[in-house]
C-alpha cells in the first residue's frame, strides 16, 4: 500500500508541466543521438550536464535519464539500416538486424525493436517499483569471486555468438581481453602494454574500437563488394511495418527472456547493457531449434538483445539510486550529476526524499510512452536513409564516425585508432573472425582482472575461493558445461544418452 501511495506521489510530481517538458526533451535528444552512429549517450550526457545546473534537481535527473534510455531506442536504427552500432550495446543488433534490412524487412525490424525496447523497459520499471530494495540487497551480496565467475560465463558464451569456429570465437575473446588491459594498472597505476604511446595510457577508447570494427570495417567491405543491397523505401507502408503472425509468435518468448536477463544483469553493480545484450543473444541462440539461422536475419536475434538492452538500462538505476553504486560509465556520470544537485543516492534516499525517488521512477514510464509514440511514426524516415546515394552515404557515415569518436575524448588519436581497427575488422571479416566476442572481451577484461585480484587478496591467495561460494561455483559449472557442449564428441554422447533414455521409456510404456 505504501508503494502504491508513493508511486501516485511520484506521478503527481513527474506529470508537472516542467518535468513533462524536460522528459520529452531528454528522450527526443537521446533518440536523435542514438540514431547518429558513434555519438552515444555518454558523450551527450557529459555535454548536457553543465546545462542542468540551473534546473531543479528532479527536472535535471529526468532529462539526463531520458537521454540515457532514449539513446538505446535510437541506437538500433543505425545498426539495422547501416550496420553501424550507435552505441556498444547495439553492436549485437547488427548481427540479425542488418541482414533483415538487406532482405527488405527493415521496417519490420525497426518496429519490432521499438516494441521490444518498450517491453524490456516496462518490465524493469515494474521490478524497480515492486522490488527495488530487495533486488538491491541481492546484488550487493555478490562477492568478487561471484562477479568473476559471472564474467567468465559471459566471455565463454560470447565465443558462441558467431556461426563460425568456436576456436576463433575464443581467440577473439582473448584478443579483446588483452586490448582491455592496455593502459594503467588498476593497483599500481603503472602504464602497461602502451609501448610508449601516451595517448593510450588511460586505455583504448571503447567507442573507437566499436566504431572501427563495426562501422569502418563494414564500409570497407561494402566498397570491396561494390555496395550493399538497398531496402525499397517506397514500398514501406504502415501495413508493411507490421510483423507477421510467425514473427509475433517468436517475439513474445524472446522479448520476455531478454527482459529478464537484462534486468538481472542491469541491477548488478559494475555490469551494463553491453553484457546484457550479449548474454540475451547467446541464450536465444543456445535454446533455438535452428541456431544456424542466427546471423541471417531472425526476429529473435533482434528482439532478445533489444529487450535486454532497455531492461538493463532501467534496472541499472536500482544500484545507483538505492546503493549509490554506478553500474557503468554512464551511470557514473549520472551519479556525479546527482551529487552536483545535492542528491545523495543510497539506502536512505527513498525515506529522505520519496518525491524525488518515486518521481524519477514514474518519469521512466512516461518517457518510454513518449518514445513509443515518437519512434513508430518516424520509422519511414529512418528507412529512407537507405535511399541516399553511395557516394554521399559513405562519406557521411565516415563523418559521423569521426565526429562521434572525436567527441568522447576530443582526441584525433582516437579517430586514427578507429580507422586502424576498421582495417583490422575488414581483415577479420575476410577471414571469418567474429568481432562481437572481441568487443565483449574488451569490455569485460578490466572488470575480470579487478575482481580476480580482489578475490585472491581477500582469500590470501587461495584459488578455492572461486568454488567455495554457491553462486560462483554455479556459474563456473555452467561455464564448464558450455565448454564441453562445444565439443562435438560430447554433444554426440549427450544425444546418444538422451536417445537411449527415450527408447527405454517407449519400451516401458
Amino acid at each position: 500500500m505504501d508503494t502504491l501511495a508513493n508511486l501516485v506521489l511520484g506521478f503527481e510530481a513527474a506529470l508537472s508541466w516542467e518535468n513533462l517538458m524536460f522528459c520529452l526533451v531528454g528522450v527526443s535528444l537521446g533518440t536523435f543521438v542514438g540514431v547518429l552512429p558513434g555519438i552515444g549517450a555518454l558523450a551527450t550526457i557529459s555535454m548536457c550536464l553543465p546545462l542542468t545546473f540551473y534546473l531543479e534537481p528532479m527536472a535535471a535527473m529526468i532529462m539526463l535519464a531520458g537521454i540515457f534510455y532514449g539513446a538505446q531506442y535510437g541506437s538500433s536504427t543505425a545498426s539495422i539500416l547501416l550496420n553501424l552500432p550507435g552505441s556498444a550495446p547495439a553492436a549485437i543488433t547488427c548481427l540479425d538486424g542488418y541482414p533483415m534490412a538487406q532482405k527488405g524487412r527493415a521496417g519490420v525490424a525497426l518496429f519490432t525493436t521499438t516494441i521490444a525496447s518498450f517491453v524490456g523497459g516496462s518490465f524493469s520499471i515494474l521490478l524497480m517499483i515492486l522490488f527495488a530494495p530487495a533486488l538491491a540487497d541481492f546484488a550487493i551480496s555478490f562477492s568478487s569471486a561471484d562477479y568473476f565467475a559471472i564474467m567468465v560465463l559471459a566471455l565463454v558464451a560470447a565465443s558462441t555468438l558467431s556461426n563460425g569456429s568456436f576456436i576463433k570465437g575464443v581467440a577473439m575473446v582473448a584478443v579483446g581481453i588483452v586490448l582491455g588491459l592496455v593502459g594503467s594498472d588498476i593497483s599500481s597505476g603503472t602504464a602497461r602494454y602502451t609501448f610508449g604511446v601516451i595517448e593510450i595510457s588511460e586505455g583504448i577508447s571503447l567507442v573507437a574500437l566499436a566504431m572501427g570494427l563495426f562501422g569502418v570495417a563494414e564500409i570497407l567491405m561494402n566498397l570491396s563488394r561494390g555496395g550493399y543491397a538497398k531496402v525499397d523505401a517506397s514500398a514501406i507502408t504502415m501495413r508493411s511495418l507490421l510483423p507477421t503472425k510467425e514473427d509475433m509468435r517468436a517475439f513474445w518468448p524472446s522479448a520476455a527472456r531478454g527482459s529478464v536477463i537484462g534486468a538481472l544483469v542491469g541491477m548488478l553493480p559494475g555490469t551494463g547493457p553491453t553484457i546484457a545484450t550479449f548474454m540475451a543473444y547467446s541464450a536465444e541462440k543456445r535454446i533455438s531449434k535452428n541456431p544456424e539461422k542466427f546471423g541471417t536475419g531472425v526476429i529473435e536475434g533482434i528482439t532478445a538483445p533489444e529487450a535486454a538492452n532497455n531492461s538493463s538500462v532501467q534496472a541499472a538505476f536500482i544500484p545507483t539510486l538505492t546503493l549509490g553504486i554506478p553500474g557503468d560509465a554512464i551511470m557514473a556520470v549520472m551519479l556525479g550529476g546527482m551529487l552536483i544537485h545535492g542528491i545523495t543516492p543510497g539506502p536512505q534516499l527513498i525515506n529522505n526524499d520519496p518525491v524525488l525517488f518515486w518521481g524519477i521512477i514514474a518519469s521512466f514510464w512516461i518517457g518510454n510512452i513518449f518514445l513509443l509514440v515518437l519512434n513508430i511514426p518516424m520509422i519511414g524516415v529512418w528507412v529512407r536513409l537507405l535511399t541516399v546515394p553511395y557516394h554521399l552515404l559513405y562519406p557521411a557515415m565516415l563523418f559521423f564516425i569521426c565526429i562521434g569518436v572525436y567527441s568522447v575524448n576530443n582526441s584525433t588519436f582516437d579517430v586514427l585508432l578507429a580507422l586502424i581497427f576498421g582495417i583490422i575488422g575488414f581483415g577479420m571479416m575476410k577471414f571469418d573472425f567474429p568481432a562481437a566476442p572481441l568487443l565483449l572481451g574488451f569490455v569485460l577484461g578490466p572488470l575480470l582482472e579487478e575482481n580476480f585480484r580482489r578475490a585472491l587478496v581477500l582469500s590470501r591467495g587461495e584459488l578455492s575461493v572461486f568454488i567455495d561460494r554457491p553462486v560462483s561455483a554455479l556459474f563456473l559449472g555452467l561455464t564448464a558445461f558450455i565448454l564441453l557442449a562445444s565439443i562435438p564428441q560430447f554433444r554426440r554422447l549427450i544425444a546418444r544418452i538422451v536417445g537411449i533414455r527415450r527408447r527405454n521409456t517407449t519400451i516401458n510404456e
